[in-house]
């Protein structure tokens, strides 16, 4: 490794600023990181920033901080890791947690109800343009030559989001079948051709003190899950907590749900960290908590097991053909998720009109930010309802 640039305190102190102020989602905070440690400050090369955004894409766990507890093991190991990946996380985790606390002290006054009526709404834009993004990045564009080249992707795609509507549930035993067989049709391993050697696979009054072990222990295993099966964007975690969270446990009805992707939104750091708001309402700070480390767990181990093996493992035909056959069902379960979301929460010509012009806005006005846009959307939400 090259001689470091930088001390593990600054390193500790950037993410804690990124993480603070970092908006606009996982793609922008990516790009965030490569401006600032690669460009200017020079702590990182252009290859070590390289294989870090692969084995987040490959890996996974949300992509942003997957890809800043990577930066952080690149020089300083696994006390870097962890320290930078907590430092980033950290302040967004606190302001959601402030959140949960206002909505469950202030949710039934009509004011509060008045901002989420509209931020309900917007939040559907920006999903629905956030899951059209994720379909062109990781299936194809939307054009006959896409759909005739990846045709297996589009149709593990097409099947995640005629799933999840039907049953609306999440169907990790599809995602992984899709990415069994991507992998065995593009790139079969080797010990599919020599059956001999056979491998393992390891599948692996504000409420703030109100909780039971029981279901803090069930939050723990539902968050450890979702996060295993989290690959790219953290909105790509939606359909499974919509499942489980809405559907399964019945911990949120669906405007809450709605309304904690929104907290999602306006807040900095990772877009999962949306768990720790969820955590939060269904069992106080110790839920947020359980939640969040569950969530966040997973793509920890994965990067610090990986990371020093990574050259290799990143050069596998066969691992690849995995991760692309999941990424798809993934996706796929996004977009369905998103259209039940839509169904239960475009209640009126208004959120209609708020969803829709929040979608011309994210495509026409390519500056414009999340946090804003609910910014307006809470403000349409209280002149409608009291006009």
């Amino acid at each position: 490794m090259d001689e470091r640039r930088y001390t593990l305190g600054e390193l500790v102190i950037y993410f804690l600023k990124l993480g603070t102020w970092g908006f606009g989602g996982p793609v922008a905070l990516v790009g965030y990181m490569h401006r600032d440690l690669v460009d200017d400050k020079q702590w990182l090369t252009e290859e070590e920033y390289r294989e870090g955004l692969a084995l987040a894409q490959l890996a996974p766990g949300p992509l942003a901080a997957q890809l800043g507890i990577y930066i952080g093991f690149v020089h300083y190991g696994l006390l870097g890791a962890t320290l930078a990946g907590l430092a980033f996380v950290l302040p967004s985790f606190i302001m959601v947690v402030l959140l949960g606390v206002l909505y469950r002290m202030y949710s039934g006054l009509a004011w509060m109800r008045e901002v989420f009526y509209g931020v309900g709404a917007a939040v559907i834009g920006i999903i629905s343009i956030s899951a059209y993004k994720l379909t062109i990045k990781s299936v194809g564009k939307i054009n006959l030559g896409s759909i005739k080249t990846n045709w297996l992707l589009w149709l593990f795609y097409l099947i995640a989001v005629v799933s999840t509507v039907i049953t609306q549930q999440e169907q990790i035993f599809l995602f992984i079948a899709c990415g069994l067989l991507y992998m065995i049709v593009k790139a079969p391993p080797a010990w599919l051709k020599k059956p001999a050697t056979m491998p393992l696979f390891l599948l692996t009054g504000i409420g703030f003190w109100t909780f039971s072990k029981d279901t803090l222990i069930r939050i723990g295993l539902f968050f450890l899950k979702a996060g295993t099966f989290v690959f790219g964007s953290g909105l790509a975690i939606v359909p499974f907590l919509h499942s489980g969270v809405v559907n399964d446990y019945h911990w949120l009805n669906e405007s809450q749900f709605v309304d904690a992707v929104a907290v999602a939104m306006i807040t900095p750091g990772p877009v999962v960290i949306t768990v720790g708001f969820i955590g939060y309402l269904v069992a106080g700070f110790p839920g947020a908590a359980v939640a969040a480390l569950a969530t966040f767990l997973p793509c920890f181990l994965f990067t610090v097991v990986l990371a020093p093996h990574f050259k290799k493992i990143a050069k596998n035909k066969s691992v690849k053909a995995f991760v692309d056959g999941i990424t798809a069902a993934v996706i796929g379960a996004l977009v369905g998720s998103v259209i039940i979301i839509a169904m239960r929460s475009i209640i009126d010509i208004s959120t209609f009109l708020i969803a829709i012009g929040a979608i011309l806005l994210l495509i026409y006005t390519k500056k414009i930010q999340e946090p804003y846009l609910i910014l307006i959307a809470a403000l349409l939400g209280i002149i409608i309802k009291t006009i």
